[in-house]
């Protein structure tokens, strides 16, 4: 017990005390002498908006809010009181016993017999226990689900419930009742307890009637589980269907076809479908391969980092689906072309995330218009509208205009307490695998690149062709390929993997303690049953799937965070390196040609001032040989006016009647046309005036003239 008389440090008898704790000021207000009222605790509140909602609906309802929590008392003195051991944060007494322990300081304030140690102690204590129920509570008020628990959920209608949660919340009647045949698990300890083996998951069964493997593309498929799997060789050994046994294979290797009852038949029919929608608009990257590389990017992510370990099987069918599906019938421009060029997709949903939601819209009309290709027709209704939330939510997130809130989002969520919003958590992962291509190997990633840049380049055309600016690494002339990959790595695609890896260690690290914790180190939550080259069957009935020797090891607990973040480190650093060599040179080429370019000019340059000062004295030359010749000018000119004045004469005295002027004025114009002919023919030569034939065509054509004109008169007469 602390000895009120042993530490009394300056304090006397006050009616309030003010103290700094990590930026907090608190108060402390003893009552008034006499006082028999104590002041009631502080509590958080609902809002007046929020009260009145709550007080109709409870109204309403007829029901009553939980009783208010009393004040707990303690009859022991102050010193006791402080004496006894702080409770844990989170166990419940810890609030009411902060409150005893502030009521017992200030008793101790009013006597003056505070102790500074017990006084910093205890607020600094009560101010963790308040932050905390500041956070829960503010938590509680933003979670729709814990407002509607507070209504009794056997005292109203479950019809009122879903009234609630679709009007008042965004789950959209998301109220699922979670069936005996499908329960979720919080972890691997409750699943085992409850007498499930996840061994279902990820597993092989030989007798699956399906796809037929070619045996080139089963060599290829060996390295699935790789981060560079090389898609590339997978569609040229494939014939061009790379999504097709892609698709086909992940559902196979995860046992979605048995668990959900998919029939073979409308898979086929399906994918192929999903292929030609894929190749409507033959793009150079947004196409069926781009759909198969980010498939199998997406389980690689899943196995690699554990996260599989964490999702029920409709939550695996739905990350694969939403992989397969992402870009399906893209156009192969981008949303703001889209919206620049009003197009009848902009239109109709209003310019946000235009490809997106035509994507999500087409793939669910598919499968609605033709049962012959509906994998989900088994489903249950509930399945049916979880499976559809999170396929919508997933690709909706694929829209690059969403990437830094969502990235922000889930920065935020790594420093929250709680766990992380599953659907986030999906849609994070199919955005990254969306954008991995630059931190994959160099043979990978460029050809990907150069693919992309091609799309881009194509509706740059198209801008140039509308009038319409060219959209960002759209103009084929002037991007600059390097410069823009190293900015696409450094700003885009590292932070992205970084946060992945983050937010999966944070849901994975819990699973693997439990499972050391509780003796589970053979515990495999999924499997992969290899098949060897021998029992291969090539049967159309037979669906054979990849080739290996040895089995895959997918326990938790040898989930390898360091290499799992090492590996994608490794390659972005490699790639940038390469891009950065590669925009050195260019530079270096660039400063190479710019200044042969100069030089060149410089030549040219010089070449025309010494041309020009070799002119001058031809020019000199040719004004001397002019103004030799000025006197057989003086000739032609004088031949011209006597032609004139005789052509005047003729026409003036055929102007009396119009049928005689008619005629001599076509024999005069044929006469002035070849002279005009012979006038054409003068031309320079080494600088002299070549006039003869002018005079030759003048004495030659003068009595011509007068004899047409004579001939006209006689045929008068």
């Amino acid at each position: 017990m602390t000895d009120p008389n042993s530490k009394k440090e300056g304090f006397k008898k006050c009616r309030s005390a003010t103290f700094s704790i990590d930026g907090y000021s608190f108060t402390i207000v003893a009552n008034e002498t006499g006082d028999s009222n104590t002041r009631p605790l502080g509590r958080i509140a609902r809002s007046k908006s929020q009260n009145s909602i709550w007080s109709t609906i409870f109204g309403g309802l007829n029901l009553k809010e939980k009783p208010k929590p009393t004040i707990v008392k303690d009859d022991r003195n102050p010193e006791e009181i402080l004496a006894d051991e702080l409770p844990q944060l989170d166990s419940p007494e810890a609030l009411p016993k902060t409150a005893i322990r502030l009521r017992s300081l200030v008793k101790q304030l009013e006597r003056g017999e505070a102790s500074v140690v017990d006084l910093k102690k205890n607020l600094e204590y009560a101010a963790t226990v308040l932050e905390s129920v500041y956070i829960d509570e503010t938590r509680r008020l933003l979670d729709t689900e814990d407002e509607l628990g507070d209504i009794q959920s056997d005292s109203v209608p479950s019809e009122v419930r879903d009234w609630l949660a679709s009007t008042f919340t965004r789950q959209m009647g998301m109220m699922l009742t979670r069936t005996e045949e499908k329960p979720r698990f919080r972890s691997i300890v409750h699943a085992v307890q409850a007498g499930i083996f996840v061994e279902r998951m990820y597993r092989r069964t030989s007798n699956m009637v399906g796809l037929s493997y070619p045996s080139a593309v089963i060599s290829v498929l060996k390295n699935v589980d790789k981060w560079s799997f090389d898609v590339f060789a997978l569609n040229d050994a494939s014939g061009d269907h790379s999504l097709k046994f892609i698709f086909y294979e992940m559902l196979t290797r995860y046992d979605l076809i048995n668990r959900f009852k998919i029939p073979i038949s409308a898979l086929v029919s399906f994918v192929e479908a999903l292929e030609v929608g894929y190749s409507k608009h033959k793009n150079p990257y947004h196409n069926l391969m781009h759909a198969a590389d980010v498939t199998q990017t997406v389980h690689y992510l899943l196995l690699k980092s554990g996260v599989a370990h964490w999702l029920t099987e409709l939550e695996i069918f739905a990350m694969i689906f939403a992989a397969a599906v992402h870009d399906y019938e893209h156009t192969g421009t981008t949303n703001n072309f889209h919206i620049q060029t009003r197009s009848d997709v902009a239109i109709l949903y209003n310019d946000r995330a235009v490809l997106e939601n035509h994507h999500l819209s087409a793939v669910f009309r598919l499968l609605q218009d033709d049962e012959e290709m509906n994998i989900l027709s088994n489903f249950s209704k509930e399945d049916w509208r979880e499976f559809r939330m999170l396929v919508i939510e997933m690709v909706l997130a694929t829209d690059m205009s969403c990437h830094f809130q969502q990235i922000k989002a889930m920065k935020n969520a790594l420093q929250q307490p709680e766990a992380i919003d599953k659907p986030k958590a999906l849609s994070l992962i199919l955005h990254t695998a969306d954008i991995s291509h630059p931190a994959k190997a160099w043979d990978i990633h460029h050809p990907w690149t150069m693919l992309l840049l091609e799309e881009f380049f194509k509706q740059g055309d198209r801008e140039a062709e509308l009038g319409l600016p060219f959209s960002p690494l759209c103009d084929r002339k002037s991007t600059m390929v390097p410069q823009s990959q190293i900015g696409f790595i450094d700003f885009i695609v590292e932070p992205t993997l970084t946060v992945l890896t983050d937010m999966a260690e944070k849901i994975v690290m819990p699973l693997i303690e439990e499972a050391s914790r509780s003796g589970l180190a053979g515990f495999r939550r999924s499997s992969l049953n290899s098949i060897n080259s021998s029992e291969v069957k090539r049967s159309n009935v037979k669906s054979i799937g990849s080739e290996g020797s040895a089995s895959l090891n997918c326990s938790v607990l040898t989930v390898d965070f360091k290499n799992f973040r090492g590996t994608w480190i490794e390659e972005v650093q490699k790639n940038r390196d390469r891009w950065k060599a590669k925009a050195a040179k260019e530079t270096e080429e660039k400063t190479k040609r710019e200044a042969e370019e100069n030089a060149n000019k410089g030549e040219e340059g010089s070449r025309m001032e010494s041309s020009e000062e070799k002119k001058k004295p031809e020019e000199c030359v040719s004004t001397k040989t002019e103004i030799s010749k000025e006197p057989n000018s003086g000739q032609t000119k004088s031949t011209e006016v006597s032609k004139s004045t005789s052509n005047g004469t003729r026409l003036s005295s055929v102007s009396r009647q119009d049928s005689q002027g008619e005629n001599k004025l076509k024999v005069a114009k044929a006469a002035d046309s070849r002279q005009g002919q012979a006038e054409e023919k003068q031309h320079v030569h080494n600088g002299e005036l070549k006039d003869d034939s002018t005079k030759k065509i003048d004495q030659k054509d003068q009595p011509s003239l007068q004899n047409e004109i004579k001939k006209v008169d006689d045929k008068e007469d």
